[in-house]
């Protein structure tokens, strides 16, 4: 059953939400991926929005550029989680994105990652641990992977050392 659905406001989005599909392949999570914008498809994202836990979405991610209103009409329209990811584009580099995103008024939450392909892959990651509080082998796959990161910081750090002959 699809999870987590991912939405772009443009398909020039796909190639920097690369990692946040990977990610969730590999905790096998389904997922849907989806452009829909705020402005230039309204009703469609509505309906998607409105219509998301009944079709047993769980979390959706927002990726979006300049005005970045696509997490934010999202959330007007479900309580499901929202996750915003800025993308950056011109002339502001993505500070537009991300200022539009964190300006949420109250009582309409989106969560935001940082922009770009780090951003895709901490929404995946922030998806899945929400998943991971009523899944229990997602939950175990979730530790299991933050030690793996864990050993790979440390296995550098060591070769760090020996390189530099230090302690």
């Amino acid at each position: 059953m699809i999870k987590v659905a991912i939405l772009m406001g443009s398909i020039n989005d796909a190639p920097i939400l690369e990692k946040c599909f990977e990610t969730l392949k590999e905790f096998d999570v389904e997922f849907e991926a989806k452009v829909l914008s705020a402005h230039r498809t309204p009703d469609e994202t509505a309906e998607f929005a409105k219509n998301a836990a009944k079709n047993g979405i769980k979390v959706i991610i927002c990726a979006a550029g300049m005005a970045a209103h696509l997490g934010g009409v999202v959330a007007s329209l479900t309580t499901l989680p929202v996750i915003g990811i800025p993308i950056a584009s011109e002339p502001f580099n993505g500070l537009d994105s991300l200022m539009s995103m964190v300006q949420m008024p109250p009582g309409i939450p989106v969560a935001v990652v940082t922009a770009g392909k780090a951003g895709a892959q901490n929404a995946a990651l922030y998806a899945i641990s929400i998943l991971a509080l009523s899944d229990k082998n997602l939950s175990e796959k979730l530790k299991n992977y933050r030690e793996k990161q864990k050993e790979k910081i440390l296995e550098f750090d060591k070769k760090l050392k020996e390189k530099l002959n230090i302690k």
